[in-house]
This record gives C-alpha cells, sequence and structure tokens, in this order.
C-alpha cells in the first residue's frame, strides 16, 4: 500500500540519512519514478524532504527534523518481539540490558498494542540450542562484539581444526548465530575469512579503527559462503539391505536417508556420508543385520574388517 511505503521512505531517511532515489526504489521494490511521485507526496503533506544533486546527492530530511510514529499493527509487534533468542542475548552479554530494553518499549505501548506484545511473550519461545549441543567457549564473544561496536581492530589467538595455534589481527565486519554456534566475519589482509569463536581465545580490541568495505553486505555475503561451503562437502554414497530395526537409525539421522525401497523382509536404502570410515563404521556396527550392497569397494572392506574382528576373537594358545 503506497501509505505503508511513505512512512518506510520517511522512516528510512530518517535513520539511514541521505539516499538516492535508486537505493530507495531498491530497498521498496518499486521504480524510481514510483518514488519520485512519493516524494511529491510527503512534500504536499509537510514533511521537509529535501533533493541534493551531486555524484554524492539523494534524498534527505531537513536537519533536525523527526517524525514519532506509534502505529505498530499487530504483526510487526509479535515481529518485534520474536526478535531476541535470549539465549544469544546472554551469549552477548546483554541479556539483562535486552530484557531491560523490552520492557520499557512494551510500556511504551498503547494498551492495544501492548496485549499483541504479551501474547507472543507468554506463547513462543525461540531457542537456538541443539538436543546435544556441544559446550563452547564463548569467553572472546563479549571483546569481539565490543570492536564490531566501536569499530575497532581485534586481536585474537586462534585455533584451527587441526590444533594449530596462531595470533591474528583482523578487522570486524560481522557476528552470525547459526544455532548456538557464534562465527565472526572479518577482513584480514584484504580478505574475507570467517572465524568460530569458540576458536578464540585472549581477543581484545585494539586502539586502531577498522576497515570496512563500503559495499559489504552481512547477509548477503554469508548466504553465498553458506551455499559455497554446502556444495563442498565431502559426500560418500553407500546402498545397504538392512532389517526392518536397522531403519530407527536410518530415520533418526534422516539427513543422512536418501532413499528407500522395501525388499521383502529387509528394507534397501542408500545413505550418504562424509567419508568411506562411515559408512564402514555404519555397515559393521549393526553385524548381521546390515548387508552392503554398493560400493563394491567398500563391501569387500567389510568383509576384511569381519575376518580380523572374528580372528582377534579366536582362542589363542596357551
Amino acid at each position: 500500500m503506497r501509505a505503508d511505503r511513505l512512512v518506510s521512505i520517511l522512516l528510512l531517511l530518517q535513520i539511514k540519512g541521505r539516499l538516492t532515489a535508486r537505493e530507495l526504489a531498491r530497498r521498496l521494490e518499486v521504480s524510481e519514478r514510483t518514488i519520485l511521485r512519493d516524494m511529491d507526496a510527503l512534500s504536499a503533506a509537510g514533511v521537509p524532504v529535501v533533493a541534493e544533486r551531486g555524484a554524492s546527492g539523494g534524498w534527505n530530511l531537513v536537519e533536525g527534523y523527526e517524525t514519532r510514529l506509534t502505529g505498530l499493527t499487530a504483526p510487526e509487534i509479535r515481529a518485534l518481539f520474536f526478535a531476541r533468542p535470549p539465549k544469544l542475548m546472554a551469549d552477548l552479554g546483554l541479556g539483562e540490558a535486552a530484557e531491560a530494553a523490552w520492557l520499557k518499549l512494551q510500556a511504551a505501548l498503547p494498551l492495544e498494542a501492548r496485549r499483541h506484545s504479551e501474547f507472543v511473550r507468554e506463547r513462543v519461545l525461540i531457542d537456538a540450542r541443539g538436543w546435544r549441543e556441544a559446550s563452547e567457549s564463548l569467553s572472546s564473544l563479549p571483546a569481539v562484539f565490543d570492536a564490531l561496536w566501536r569499530d575497532r581492530q581485534v586481536r585474537f589467538i586462534y585455533e584451527s581444526a587441526l590444533a594449530e595455534t596462531r595470533e591474528r589481527l583482523v578487522d570486524p565486519l560481522g557476528l552470525v548465530a547459526r544455532g548456538r554456534t557464534w562465527y565472526l566475519v572479518a577482513s584480514r589482509d584484504g580478505e574475507l575469512r570467517t572465524y568460530r569463536v569458540s576458536r578464540m581465545r585472549d581477543a581484545r580490541v585494539e586502539e586502531q579503527p577498522s576497515r570496512r568495505p563500503a559495499e559489504f553486505d552481512l547477509a548477503a555475503h554469508w548466504e553465498k559462503s553458506a551455499t559455497e561451503f554446502r556444495a563442498h562437502l565431502p559426500r560418500y554414497y553407500a546402498t545397504f539391505l538392512v532389517a526392518p530395526p536397522v531403519m530407527r537409525w536410518a530415520r533418526y539421522r534422516g539427513w543422512r536417508l536418501e532413499e528407500e525401497t522395501k525388499e521383502g523382509d529387509r528394507v534397501r536404502i542408500r545413505l550418504r556420508f562424509d567419508a568411506e570410515e562411515e559408512g564402514l563404521q555404519f555397515a559393521l556396527g549393526f553385524g548381521a543385520d546390515v548387508e552392503v550392497i554398493e560400493p563394491v569397494e567398500l563391501r569387500a572392506k567389510v568383509v576384511t574388517a569381519a575376518q580380523q574382528i572374528v580372528a582377534s576373537y579366536a582362542p589363542r594358545p596357551r
């Protein structure tokens, strides 16, 4: 609706300052011609919007002008109160501050709007933890967040997946929480890098200002990186003939199960593993309830391993 778009333009200019018609059109998914008509409408309504020409020009509000809009809709209120998983706020050291801020926001809402916020608070809980969550040290997270907030470089000791430790000095660009695992996206020597916060130690904020690429978009970068990471994950496929009780494990690890077909009193399944060793462990773990169909190399390794197991349990001469 046009009224919603006019309010959005007003809030964007108030928050962002100067924006070009092209930037506004991209954000609101309309044409630049539509934005120009909207600017005429805002001006006619008494909103002091000003157009500045030149390479660094754009639209902005007259300095000092602010509007305070209280007409939040019910869906907007629900969205606002959804966006605060308490555990993630606590990780950042903002648990108490987040609770206090949301209480103040709730108190500032009209009585009817407050009812919608209470509905969310009492009936919806977002828990980002997994059922088998590994304990990770997040001692460096507050310092990293502080460096981001102050636009300062951060120095830390980083332990790689191979347990190698090195000191790093980076320009922090953003924090990403995937489940309860935190990642720092940073620039180091002009290249974008991703660091797992639980592998960082002795993080400290430097006084040197950090440098942020002008066009960097955290959400877009993370989506691209995550897609590329998934595409390059190792994959090893194997087909088995299994007894029905094994299917409880296969369905529990549902993300591994690629195909499932009933064959007599057994089930033919195709599973995805990260490596051949995982497929070998699966085949040996269920004994005679699992038969490897393919690949033939895995089948041969199961036979060899089974023979070695039998030999290791054979009676030894006194």
